[in-house]
């Protein structure tokens, strides 16, 4: 049975955004109409370090992630939230893996990813208010993908896992205004739901509804 055309050249254009150094194509009304395409099907996203260029999901799967490093021993219950790995580390880390041209604006993000969580955002959360302890547990942690804005430098999404009067919230966000959240959480389901995201990357935020996150 003959191949979809489309669907041929589509594998095309995938091979030549992986194979550019900035993720382009020519600028022709069938490229665009493939790019548009491969949007829709989230095989591709906006490329967070070459305005104008993309970057292919698949190239994204081989990518690390970055959590606390004793994620694992507090889903085993072997510690408690409070003894996780700080967030500085962790940043560290994914500054680390970068290209070092791309390190300095990367540390740029560090106060807003890794810093003193922002406990109550209208914008985010509509009415709802966030009550937090000032001791709060905040837990970063960095997937590969991107949302209605490219990600952080080297196309990555960040994320927390928050900890709230009475129960857990995640987010994640792009470099900009995108997010998805959920909450009401238990600590141990927060933690599998941090596990899945991990395990899930890369990804869109919009993907995030099919992982039970509210698309904001």
């Amino acid at each position: 049975m003959p191949q979809d055309p489309q669907a041929l050249f589509d594998q095309t254009v995938l091979m030549m955004i992986e194979q550019s150094p900035i993720g382009s194509v020519p600028q022709t009304p069938s490229y665009q109409d493939s790019l548009s395409r491969l949007y829709a099907s989230h095989q591709i996203y906006a490329h967070a370090d070459h305005k104008g260029g993309h970057v292919t999901a698949r190239s994204l799967g081989h990518a690390a992630s970055f959590h606390a490093a004793n994620l694992a021993e507090l889903a085993a219950g072997q510690i408690g939230p409070e003894a996780l790995e700080p967030n500085d580390p962790i940043f560290d880390r994914y500054v680390r893996s970068l290209p070092a041209p791309l390190r300095p604006r990367a540390e740029a993000f560090r106060t807003r990813a890794a810093g003193r969580p922002v406990h109550h955002r209208a914008k985010h959360f509509g009415s709802e208010k966030l009550p937090v302890p000032a001791d709060a547990v905040h837990s970063l942690f960095l997937v590969p993908g991107a949302g209605p804005h490219p990600g952080l430098p080297g196309n990555y999404l960040y994320g927390t896992f928050l900890q709230g009067a009475s129960n857990w919230s995640i987010q994640v966000h792009d470099s900009d205004d995108g997010a998805a959240v959920r909450h009401g959480l238990s600590l141990p389901d927060a933690v599998a739901k941090v596990s899945e995201l991990l395990e899930s990357a890369p990804f869109t935020l919009a993907e995030l509804k099919d992982l039970g996150l509210h698309v904001v």
